[in-house]
Parts: C-alpha cells; structure tokens; sequence
C-alpha cells in the first residue's frame, strides 16, 4: 500500500506524558533518517537496528542530552517506513525539545494513532489487528489484555476472508448459470443450503465471541437495586472490601449513584449502587431514584437486594416483578437475623453480607448471570469493535434471507443480491470495504504516539 500523509515525516511523544526513568520520541518517514544525522552526534554511524550512544542536539546544534538512538529502516519497522526512535532521560522539557527540534527540521506533530495508521496503510497491520492495538493499550483486567493480544495474530482476518471466499464462489457459480445457462447447471438447491448454513454457523460463533470480547475489554455494568434499607450500599462496601457508600438505617440516604469496579472471574465488573426505589419520596430523592431506573436498564445484570428478615413490601414486589424478564441475582440479606415467611424466591441468593460465604455465592451469581458461569475461549481471534459486530449481524441476516429464499423453493439467482450484501459487510472487516469514516474512528481511539 502506499505511505499515509503524502510521505512527510511525523514526530510524537511515544512513552507517558509525565517525569519516568525515559522518554521516548519516535519519528516515521522518509526523512528520519535524515533528520536523526542533524540532531544526534556520536562517534558510530546511524544504521538499521544498531543502538548508538551520543548526544542529541537541537537544529542549531546546542546539546539537549545525552541519550540513544534506535535507526529501523523500511519495511523493517513498525510503521513500515523508516523510523528512529530518541530514548532521552525522561524529563518533559527534555522530551518536549527533542520533539520541538525535530518539528523545526522538518517533521510535523503526528496525530492520535498516525503511526498505527501508517503501520495499516503500509501493510504491517490489518485492521483488526490495528484495532487490537488500541484494545491493549486501554485495557483494564487481565481478561482484557489477553483477548486484545489473541487479536495481534492476524487469525481473524484469515477466517473472515476465507468466508467471503466461500460466499463469492456461490455467487460465481450462480453468475455462470444465469450467463451460461446452456453450459453451466445451477447449483444443487440442497447443496447451496446446506453451505450457507455453514457460513451462517460459523458467523454464529464469531458472533457469540466477539460479544464476550467485547463485555471483558468493556467490563459488566451490574446495578444493585432494590427498596430503601435493604443494604445495597453495605453489598458494595461488602464487595469491594472498604467504606466506599455511606451506609445508615434512615431510608433515602443514598440520593445518587455510586460506580466502583472489581473482578469477577478476572472479569471487570462495574458495580453501581443506587437509590432506594420508593413511591413516597422528596424531590430530591425522587431525582436519585430516576437515576436508578436508568441505571437499572443499561445495565447487564441487576442484583435485587432485599430484606430477608423483613416482609415483602410493595416496593420490593414491584421491583422483583420489574426485573423478572432480565438477567439479575435476587439477594436476600440479612438473613442472619431469620427469613421472613414472605419470601418464596427459590432462585435467590440467601445470607448476609457479613458473611464470606454469602459474597462467593453473589460473586458466582454475577457470573452465572452475566456470562453463563463460563465466557468462550477468548485466547483465539475474536471480534472486536462495533463495526465488525454490526458487519457480522448484517452479513447474517443477509444470508438467513438467502437460505430462506432457496427453503421456499423461489429461483436461485434471486440470492445473489443477498450473497453480495452479505460479501460486501464481511469486507468492513477485512478493510476491503474500509471507509475513510471508519478508518477515522478506529484511529481515533489511539494516543498520540502510538
């Protein structure tokens, strides 16, 4: 592919923003080579994948400091042009004047995630893997990092191209028959079924998988719910092993919600403590308690707590029937001071968050609840953004139509379209289809430097 940007030369600050043991500048272009040689003295010569001691200058040739200088020359280097790489002492003044001596020598401040752009347009990378990239920077659990990295192999651009493949040659067949009809036989209908459905079979699965990928590198939203003075705030404390929400026995007290995170699973899960849900409220709290419904509806999974010791009332009625269609984890607390007649709940959790053995049981719940106990093997490429989601279910329902137009027994060469939607989503994928738009987007999520 060709360079990005026209072939001039981009400068960015590679490692944190911030005092540290090093700083890293990186440029990429044609002329870092060059400019290196104005802005670094050392007695070796400037060559590929040689380090070099010396002392890094500015354009007029007064010492910066003194540092090393890494020379990959291309297509030997990340961007697939040449690059250098300045690690200096990690000052910002330091690292701030490198990059401003280079900007006067010729380079240009790169934008967010240019070089992972200029890895893409070069061929270093496809664009899953650029997307990746971006994942394992901004991961925030182990889970997550370990799928972002599964995606770095360039495995699913293998598996999504060979289905493009098997769909084009359907579509190749049907063109020959509707072209050639006197020599080329339509394709057996049964046949042609029994292919889409494997397509269809293993989009399934990319789908299922990238689903999970997606909620481990986001993390679970779980929203714990319920009436005033069930203990929802002492769950969250519970949970997260400290005194995160103000707990008392006067109904109303939490009035907004509270977002704090932990691990399930080695899974991120967002727990979000809301306000009593309650007819007869102030203003005020009225406010907490919309929240809490909004709260309640884009969140993954709900834990309903209540008072096991005490009777049913109309607000725990109306919340339990509320979340009866959902995934949630019904929790009955205070149960160490007995459980009331009233509660009949066979599938609820039943402790007290004083107790270990009753938090392992929530934990497992969540779980259960929110990825079925067990999430699928994310250590292989899987779906990673929205976009491939979105390319995926639209190149699904393009081929459930087509399987459903053989089914009826209509003329096969009315698929074709079909075939071709589906072809052409799977190509979002690849970055055959890419767009400028979608090329912007997926950079964008990039720092300034990588």
């Amino acid at each position: 592919m060709n360079g990005f940007g026209g072939g001039d030369t981009i400068v960015a600050l590679a490692t944190p923003a911030g005092v540290g043991a090093i700083a890293i500048v990186r440029v990429s272009g044609k002329e870092a080579r060059a400019l290196a040689g104005r802005l670094f003295r050392s007695r070796g010569e400037i060559e590929p994948r040689r380090v070099l001691y010396g002392e890094i200058v500015d354009e007029h040739g007064v010492a910066i400091d003194k540092g090393v200088v890494i020379f990959s020359s291309a297509p030997h280097s990340y961007t697939g042009e040449d690059t250098v790489e300045f690690q200096v002492h990690g000052s910002p003044v330091v690292a701030r004047e490198v990059m401003r001596a280079a900007v006067a020598c010729g380079a240009r401040y790169a934008t967010a995630g240019e070089f992972t752009r200029r890895a893409f347009l070069n061929g270093k990378l496809d664009l899953h893997e650029a997307a990746a990239v971006a994942d394992l920077i901004a991961a925030e659990s182990r889970s997550a990092a370990r799928a972002a990295l599964a995606n770095l192999g360039g495995g699913l651009m293998r598996e999504v191209r060979e289905l493009r493949a098997r769909i084009a040659e359907v579509l190749e067949e049907l063109a020959g028959a509707i072209d050639f009809p006197d020599e080329v036989p339509e394709p057996d209908r049964d046949g042609l079924i029994s292919r889409l459905g494997d397509v269809i079979c293993e989009l399934e699965r990319l789908l299922r998988s990238g689903e999970a990928g997606r909620m481990v590198r986001e993390g679970v939203p779980v929203a714990i719910v319920g009436p005033p003075n069930a203990g929802k705030s002492s769950l969250l404390n519970a949970l997260l092993g400290e005194d995160r929400a103000l707990v008392s026995e006067i109904a109303g007290t939490t009035r907004d919600t509270i977002e704090e995170s932990i691990s399930v699973d080695g899974v991120q899960v967002r727990l979000i403590d809301t306000a009593g849900i309650r007819e007869h409220a102030d203003r005020l709290e009225a406010a907490g308690i919309e929240r809490t419904r909004r709260a309640l509806e884009s969140a993954r999974v709900a834990i309903v707590v209540l008072d096991g010791s005490a009777p049913l009332g109309d607000e725990a009625r109306a919340i339990v029937a509320e979340t009866a269609q959902r995934a949630r984890v019904l929790f009955l607390n205070k149960a160490d001071l007995g459980v009331h007649p009233d509660h009949t709940q066979r599938d609820a959790v039943v402790g007290s968050v004083r107790e270990h053995a009753t938090l392992q049981a929530i934990r497992e719940a969540i779980a259960h609840a929110g990825w079925g106990g067990a999430l699928p093997d994310l250590e292989r490429p899987h779906l990673a953004s929205l976009v491939e989601l979105d390319a995926v279910r639209e190149a699904l329902t393009a081929l459930h139509a087509a399987r459903e137009t053989l089914e009826r027994g209509d003329p096969g060469d009315l698929i074709s379209g079909d075939l071709q939607a589906a072809f052409s989503a799977l190509g979002h994928i690849t970055g055959d289809a890419a767009t400028e738009e979608l090329l912007t987007g997926i950079f964008a999520r990039f720092c300034i430097g990588k």
